[in-house]
């Protein structure tokens, strides 16, 4: 005869009577749906208490694990075991069977599968887009805005979007800064921030776009700009709509609104939101040009006057229209196209009052007094 599930899981435990009621009663919870105890800063829920315990350290960054070889510190007991093995040992037991690249551990083996195959198994409710690795909870927050995790230490209070961003920032509020920079003594209090921090002085950019030439030191930037070929602009102002790819660049337009431009020029009285914008605007003055085209020697102001224009030597058009497929060297053309699908004619002549699909039409009117119907 067979054990009842409740029969075969009391079986299961040893101990003293009460400490079996009460493993037997915890336990038990795992097979319904009662989940009591709840978080109370992201409200996620538990059928354990000590589960809940050990979720707290997420937000209040507790490590209580710490290497003995190399100082890193862990959440859980099991993962710095794992580490100790993996690391320390050198030992790299999961192969890729197309490529060779050997793995610490078989789920990062599986991850990396994925680039042969192409299958992106995660896919967003909203937008549609599939990821390779379980990205979906943090890349919904692109849609909702949500950012659950919070410093516990600092007055003034930060929330981050990822936990790898605050446990980068906890350590800002640790003295200990064990890494130094060989070439310019700068300490950090991470392995990787100094691993990036070299990049500044090897120039190396490892992470490239694989729509276009675009290089990046960080896979973070690459990640940013991805954004721009997929058209995702997640980031909108409260105040005139207009969305952008990054939350630093809609910080940047909000000044706009606030009327928050500090920087002047001492020429033209002209002001700015940032200060290296009135760097680039003296070069108007001074006639400065210092990016040169390595095709036809042309010169200009900034980078990315430089960038947009070296486009036309290699045949690069990242900017697809998703409804007819013709491709532009520039957001701000692909942005104009757009407008012959969608009928918008956003600019208006406050003379003949005719509306334009764009700025230049608009100034056409102004010079000759009339604008064309077709512009």
């Amino acid at each position: 005869h067979t054990l009842s599930p409740v029969n075969s899981c009391r079986s299961q435990l040893t101990g003293t009577m009460t400490e079996k009621q009460e493993s037997l009663k915890m336990h038990l919870l795992t097979h319904k749906e009662e989940k009591p105890f709840k978080c109370t800063v992201c409200e996620k829920a538990f059928t354990e208490k000590k589960t809940l315990k050990l979720h707290m350290r997420i937000h209040t960054g507790e490590r209580p694990y710490s290497c003995p070889v190399c100082a890193k510190t862990f959440t859980l007991n099991g993962q710095l075991t794992r580490h100790k093995l993996r690391v320390h040992s050198g030992e790299r037991p999961f192969k890729c069977t197309v490529c060779a690249k050997d793995f610490k551990e078989k789920k990062a083996l599986k991850t990396h599968m994925r680039i042969h195959t192409g299958e992106t198994p995660y896919r967003c409710p909203v937008c549609g887009k599939g990821f390779k690795q379980n990205y979906i909870k943090q890349h919904m927050i692109t849609h909702t805005g949500e950012r659950p995790y919070s410093c516990s230490v600092c007055s003034k209070r930060y929330d981050f979007t990822g936990k790898s961003n605050l446990k980068l920032h906890m350590s800002t509020h640790s003295a200990e800064r064990p890494f130094r920079c060989l070439i310019c003594a700068n300490n950090f209090s991470q392995k990787r921030a100094l691993k990036q921090h070299m990049m500044t002085h090897t120039g190396d950019k490892p992470f490239g776009c694989s729509v276009c030439t675009e290089r990046f030191s960080e896979n973070g930037s690459l990640k940013k700009h991805m954004r721009i070929h997929a058209g995702e602009r997640p980031f909108k102002c409260s105040v005139c709509g207009k969305d952008f790819v990054e939350n630093s660049k809609l910080k940047d337009h909000l000044r706009i609104h606030l009327g928050k431009k500090m920087f002047k020029c001492l020429l033209c009285s002209k002001s700015f939101t940032h200060s290296h914008n009135v760097r680039i605007h003296m070069r108007s003055h001074t006639g400065e040009r210092p990016y040169q085209c390595d095709f036809c020697s042309k010169e200009f102001a900034d980078k990315g006057g430089l960038r947009t224009h070296t486009r036309i030597h290699i045949g690069e058009r990242p900017f697809r229209c998703s409804v007819c497929s013709k491709a532009f060297t520039q957001a701000g053309a692909l942005k104009q196209h757009m407008r012959t699908h969608t009928g918008e004619r956003p600019f208006s002549c406050s003379v003949c009052e005719k509306d334009f699909k764009g700025k230049s039409n608009l100034k056409q009117c102004f010079v000759f007094g009339e604008g064309s119907e077709n512009i």
